[in-house]
């Protein structure tokens, strides 16, 4: 059922649409119409307080008010702290009583991409932190001396790391991806999956927007999501033209975030024209391609289209499930299923489908945790970030190794490596998953698929 289906048999409105944000406004880099606005919704939020255990930003935005003892006498160059912290997770949004169309309209991550925008037109932000969102030419570039990139990341590596740490600001200690010499996207083209035509989704199309993620470091989510696909019938083709803008989105650099916006949605448009649907298999991605591309470019007919025709692969799949049923031959896993709702997941608005799917698995007893995980991309591997975003997952880790499941799955592969990172850090006595799973790589283990 969708949401808003869901909300209407519950008696409820559906959630109003999330405004616009008017990035090419005057006022939007004016630093007087900023800070107005930036004092605002922090008196809003110290009146409040609702979230204030949710990440780091708020208990810093507190203690700056408390302190100076008022929204006034705060130095404007101390709102700087609030937003360094921003993992830009969106889960405030959803949970904020005064969001829009509240009449203090607040949208607080849309105030820390606005502080950020200010930040990198005044030249705060480095070349090395802009080289590090590069994520295409990485996965190109590094791609093609994978053994040695892979070598020179490893946290046992200390040489490196710690001149990696020393001239890039990279924590030592900081779990980073792998990268892969052949691309998801190339692998698809040279296997593919035998589509059964007797499945009950038979007929269905799709295209696999491979994401950076699965294209560079990790093609296993893509082969999975293929796998999964073709048991059940549904036809797909991997194409993939350029990142979604997410880690320029971290910088502030809205204007690329829109380039990539247009660029991806040329490239993907042609295939809902003949009817095929699209799929993003990982969750920030999806979340671009859904809301936030149309939350800059309200007036572009071609991002709204593929806003409506997308989807995250769990959302998919339990689509299909609702619709017509999955294809059988799923076999009970060897062990209970702890699960991480990533952030980005929980802000599309559309349920916890992840959840729903594994216990699709013959009896999949699975745990659902719906806290940040504290990664936040890019910002959570640099030096001074790291410990903080540590912090802010301190409580799904310690549930994780606490519940003593066999398995973790988290939407997120980056979130998913924090997590078991820091279940590492717990140390002895703490039972822990040595890696985390892509809950659609869990199905097609259940299915007997090899990824």
């Amino acid at each position: 059922m969708a949401e808003s289906s869901t909300q209407a048999a519950l008696g409820r409105d559906p959630p109003a649409p999330r405004p616009p944000i008017d990035w090419e406004a005057p006022e939007f880099l004016d630093a007087s119409a900023f800070d107005d606005e930036l004092r605002r919704v922090a008196n809003v939020c110290h009146t409040c307080r609702r979230c204030e255990d949710l990440c780091e930003s708020f208990p810093r935005l507190f203690d700056l008010i408390d302190r100076a003892g008022s929204v006034e006498t705060v130095k404007s160059a101390d709102f700087e702290s609030v937003g360094a912290a921003c993992t830009l997770c969106d889960m405030c949004y959803p949970v904020c009583p005064y969001a829009p169309p509240h009449v203090h309209a607040v949208d607080f991550p849309a105030l820390m991409m606005r502080q950020r925008s200010h930040a990198l037109r005044d030249g705060k932000v480095g070349s090395i932190e802009r080289a590090l969102g590069s994520t295409d030419r990485n996965g190109r570039l590094l791609g093609a001396i994978a053994p040695l990139a892979n070598w020179a990341a490893h946290r046992g590596n200390r040489l490196t790391r710690l001149l990696m740490e020393a001239l890039a600001g990279i924590h030592r200690d900081a779990v980073l991806p792998r990268f892969h010499a052949r691309r998801f996207s190339r692998q698809a083209a040279a296997s593919g999956h035998r589509v059964d035509t007797n499945a009950p989704a038979a007929g269905r199309k799709a295209v696999l927007y491979a994401t950076c993620f699965v294209e560079f470091n990790n093609p296993g989510i893509g082969r999975a999501a293929q796998g999964v696909l073709a048991k059940n019938g549904v036809e797909t083709k991997v194409v993939y033209d350029a990142c979604c803008g997410m880690p320029q989105l971290e910088r502030g650099d809205i204007g690329e975030v829109c380039r990539r916006a247009r660029r991806v949605a040329a490239s993907l448009v042609p295939w809902i024209d003949r009817g095929w649907d699209v799929i993003a298999p990982v969750p920030s991605c999806a979340l671009m391609l859904k809301t936030l591309w149309p939350l800059h470019l309200p007036e572009d007919r071609a991002v709204a289209r593929l806003a409506e025709r997308t989807s995250d692969v769990s959302e998919y799949i339990v689509g299909i499930a609702r619709d017509v049923g999955l294809a059988g031959g799923m076999e009970p896993l060897d062990g209970d299923v702890a699960l991480h709702q990533a952030c980005h997941a929980r802000a599309q608005n559309v349920g916890a489908k992840s959840a729903v799917m594994l216990r699709m698995i013959p009896k999949c007893n699975v745990m659902m945790m719906q806290r940040c995980a504290g990664h936040g991309g890019t910002w959570g591997v640099m030096k001074g970030n790291f410990e903080t975003g540590m912090k802010v997952g301190e409580p799904v880790v310690r549930q994780v190794a606490e519940s003593g499941r066999a398995y973790l799955a988290s939407e997120c592969p980056l979130a998913g490596d924090h997590i078991v990172q820091g279940m590492e850090r717990l140390g002895a006595g703490h039972n822990h998953a040595r890696r985390a799973h892509h809950p659609i790589e869990l199905l097609a283990k259940s299915y007997g698929i090899d990824a």
